[in-house]
């Protein structure tokens, strides 16, 4: 296995909940509010990992219908227990490779996965095969390259001082096409067109230290995983130096930013 994707542990959904899902949860209603879709519609999503999209969706949108596929049994185990709805429907599947009929669905989208996918242009040529004409395929990304997720960028960053070996598995140098340019060029290449992107943005607030460091402890996700490997002197460390340099509320509490990146496109009729 790659050394950079060694620490993606992708199966423990009630870890990788407690790491990004609940930041997750928060931003897909927005991300539906840009898309603006009618009721009605039949969706597909790529990549639902814990249910965040599925759930939104279905509560803002009143779907047709919603199949959410992920190649994760553990994070479809996780997405059946947080969205126990009927209207959905959670099945394991391939993003390069998508077991539905073409021209299918009217709306295809895709939230926080792209840059996880081996194959991204298969991926998006795949989500527009499935879509009918008329029909929009929409995704999103964090903005890794422009330090879009604070409380990750303020990991790595801590961990590289300590450890100059950890900066081969930082976001921004794994997935540098997370940019409004390198995610329209996917999006063009994979035939998709009237392609527009858009940025979405967020504050992501830490009760405490706890509430921030926890997380990173229980090994889901690049960071967290990166973070179990260390020896327990090594990671006490950098739980010190990241104690001392983040930023702090009056409360206590530490306030910092979520951006991501929105692309979506139409498909001509």
């Amino acid at each position: 296995m790659a050394e950079a994707a060694r620490h993606d542990a992708w199966q423990a959904g009630d870890s990788y909940d407690l790491y990004m899902g609940r930041w997750s949860r928060r931003i897909a209603p927005l991300f539906l509010d840009w898309l603006n879709p009618a009721e009605g519609l039949d969706w597909l999503e790529v990549g639902c990992g814990t249910g965040a999209l599925s759930a939104a969706i279905l509560a803002r949108c009143n779907p047709g219908s919603l199949v959410s596929l992920d190649p994760s049994e553990g994070f479809l185990a996780k997405a059946r227990a947080n969205v126990p709805d009927e209207r959905v429907v959670f099945l394991a599947g391939d993003a390069q490779a998508l077991s539905v009929e073409s021209a299918s669905k009217d709306m295809v989208v895709s939230a926080l996965v792209l840059n996880f996918i081996p194959d991204k242009e298969k991926a998006l040529a795949e989500m527009r095969r499935v879509a009918r004409g008329g029909a929009t395929v929409g995704f999103y990304v964090w903005d890794y390259p422009g330090g879009g997720v604070e409380f990750m960028r303020a990991f790595w960053t801590a961990a590289k001082a300590l450890d100059p070996a950890a900066a081969d598995l930082t976001e921004d140098r794994r997935f540098p096409f997370c940019t409004p340019d390198g995610l329209t060029d996917l999006a063009a290449k994979a035939g998709l067109v009237a392609i527009d992107c858009t940025r979405i943005e967020m504050p992501a607030v830490f009760r405490d230290f706890e509430d921030y460091w926890h997380p990173f402890t229980l090994g889901a996700g690049p960071a967290p995983g990166y973070c179990m490997s260390l020896a327990p002197e090594a990671r006490q460390r950098l739980m010190e130096r990241l104690r001392d340099s983040l930023p702090r509320g009056e409360d206590g509490s530490i306030p910092m930013k979520t951006r991501a990146w929105a692309v979506r496109a139409r498909i001509p009729r």
